[in-house]
């Protein structure tokens, strides 16, 4: 560790000459930073060294005639109103000029964010760095033993080449099928030839390094590469379960049946490695000790820019990027570069944005939920979540308060399976690829599918249902979870289930979102006289989609029996699937297609 290690206030405080003379860091604000500053008070806000001499009613900012003429010449721009402003005393555009300005109220005003900002901490409950009080070491060291290495460019070149091979393949359908023959010559066949489109793709990308591998060379002679580029797309498949949706099922069954004994033999080499995790790399380099350093959790924070200035934005810019080129360079050594240690940072804020964007949703719809519903009662038959089994397709009977808790444990549930997910995947994928564990071809009403035994994510998950139980308090319907049998005959199909939680619920928050930023307009706009003359009102609006969803997206729908629906664990979110494929015949959803919806797996968050 570094002789000295200034604190985090020292961070935060310093300002660029102080960072790099104390730390020895590069000025982290050149460039692109430095256009980013706020302009001194009187000077143009684009060239920051010129007095203002115009004011545009539309942007808001004040310009020098040649700033102000150059941005205004094109496009929409041109229509705005530049009011000529008052320079009978100018001000001198030297030194003295931005430290005049920082002893006014808006630098004030700054300071007093900085001093927001220094309270970084963190909740182990948000999974976010905030301000309160927590430890982020402890929380983020055991987290990044499931966080996967961001990919370096040159392991993207060879996701594509994989992600290509296995577009081609036909493993699934030559091998999951009910024939006779020798069942494990096939599987050797298919993976053979697997490893052979990937060895023409790489020599068809790169002459040279393909005949350096590939030369003279038999398939069990490139063990570590083979076992390099699918341990590529395992660890890109975890942080982006939205890719390689019809290549990953063919790459974990290639890798399964590659498990057995009598392929691994007649194979000759095995395919698999453990994935690369940020703990898993920075202690092989022996400086796992930097996930306690507090100035990680500046160096990964995400910056959200709703509802803050942009002031606040560019302060918190700045300090991420001090905090990361301090820890670059302190814990920096021969073994491990500062490049490592980057790519882990990186990584971890990658783990911050999956959750905003896959746990999070749960959290807005369990805040919609506690502020437009009574626990108790309902405030009117139409904003009632009572459902009655056989109405509307409804397969349970639950009152208004019960169906309330029914629907917040759910959330919650969904919520704490979502934080834990990185863990559950690789639980996942150890229950997967391990030999010991035999599957066998069932017709399960569904097709044929897989059904293994799931020890390990059975237990995690039953983990996370008794600590979401014990939070809840009130527990309403079943709590078994379906693992390896006909529902979820094993645990890729059980992570693909949870991982469509957020492709629900972010459309439906962005739907009510819409409508927020409507309801919050000063003026009327078409878009609220719309809403008014059809549901009364926005307000009315946003409680008739949220009790519709309430009601109808957990009512045991979805199967004609108890077994495949109903209240089980996995029923609720069969129940909720259910609901978004007859989202089209519901009466609000004109709103929907207002916001840009387009459709559940449609888009970015179903948006255009």
């Amino acid at each position: 560790m570094p002789a000295t290690t200034p604190s985090l206030g020292d961070i935060l405080r310093a300002d660029a000459e102080d960072f790099a003379d104390a730390f020895g860091v590069e000025d982290p604000a050149t460039e692109d930073n430095v256009a980013e500053e706020e302009a001194p008070k009187g000077f143009c806000v684009e060239c920051k060294d010129q007095q203002a001499q115009a004011f545009c009613e539309q942007c808001q900012e004040d310009f020098c005639d040649v700033c102000g003429s150059m941005i205004h010449r094109t496009g929409r721009r041109r229509q705005h109103v530049l009011t000529k402003l008052d320079v009978a005393a100018p001000i001198e555009a030297d030194d003295s000029a931005p430290a005049a300005a920082s002893d006014s109220e808006d630098t004030e005003k700054e300071g007093d964010v900085l001093e927001g900002a220094m309270a970084v901490t963190f909740s182990a409950d948000s999974g976010r760095a905030e301000t309160g009080s927590g430890s982020f070491g402890a929380w983020i060291t055991e987290r990044a033993k499931y966080i996967p290495l961001r990919l370096t460019l040159k392991e993207r070149k060879y996701l594509r080449l994989l992600e290509a091979a296995l577009n081609v393949s036909e493993y699934t359908d030559k091998v999951d099928i009910l024939m006779y023959g020798n069942k494990t010559k096939r599987m050797v066949g298919q993976i053979r030839e697997l490893c052979a489109i990937l060895s023409g793709l790489v020599l068809a990308s790169d002459y040279k390094a393909g005949q350096t591998l590939f030369e003279d060379r038999q398939f069990e002679d490139n063990e570590e590469f083979f076992q390099k580029i699918f341990e590529i797309g395992r660890r890109h498949k975890i942080m982006n379960p939205d890719k390689m949706r019809n290549e990953y099922g063919k790459l974990m069954y290639l890798l399964q049946d590659s498990q057995q004994r009598d392929v691994c033999d007649l194979l000759g080499f095995s395919t698999l490695k453990p994935i690369k995790t940020v703990h898993a790399v920075l202690e092989s380099l022996n400086v796992a000790y930097i996930l306690e350093d507090e100035m990680v959790a500046v160096a990964t924070k995400e910056i959200v820019a709703a509802g803050k200035s942009r002031a606040q934005v560019q302060l918190e810019i700045k300090q991420k990027e001090r905090a990361l080129e301090y820890l670059c360079k302190a814990y920096a050594t021969r073994e491990c570069p500062a490049d490592v240690i980057r790519q882990c940072l990186y990584s971890i804020g990658d783990n911050h944005a999956f959750l905003r964007f896959n746990r999070d949703p749960c959290d807005r719809m369990l805040a919609y939920l506690k502020a437009n519903f009574n626990p108790l009662k309902a405030d009117s038959n139409s904003l009632s979540l009572a459902i009655l089994s056989g109405r509307d397709g409804a397969r349970l009977s639950h009152s208004h308060s019960n169906q309330f808790h029914y629907v917040q444990q759910t959330l919650a549930l969904w919520r704490e399976l979502l934080h834990d997910m990185f863990m559950l995947w690789h639980s996942a994928d150890t229950d997967l690829l391990a030999a010991r564990h035999a599957y066998r071809l069932t017709d399960t009403g569904q097709g044929l599918h897989r059904v293994q035994p799931c020890p390990r994510i059975s237990a995690a998950a039953h983990a996370i249902l008794h600590r979401t139980q014990k939070a809840v308090g009130r527990w309403v319907g079943s709590a078994m979870i379906h693992l390896g049998d006909r529902n979820v005959p094993n645990a890729l199909m059980f992570i693909d289930k949870y991982n469509q939680v957020s492709s629900i619920l972010n459309p439906v928050v962005r739907v009510l979102e819409f409508l927020d930023s409507h309801a919050a307009c000063p003026e009327p706009t078409d878009v609220s006289r719309f809403v008014d003359a059809a549901h009364g009102s926005i307000d009315n609006a946003k409680k008739l989609i949220l009790a519709d969803f309430f009601r109808s997206a957990f009512d045991g729908s979805g199967a004609d029996n108890f077994f495949d629906a109903g209240s089980c664990i996995d029923g609720r979110l069969t129940s909720a699937w259910n609901w978004c494929s007859a989202i089209e015949k519901k009466p609000f959803f004109n709103i929907f297609l207002l916001a840009g919806f387009v459709g559940f797996n449609g888009g970015p968050e179903g948006f255009n």
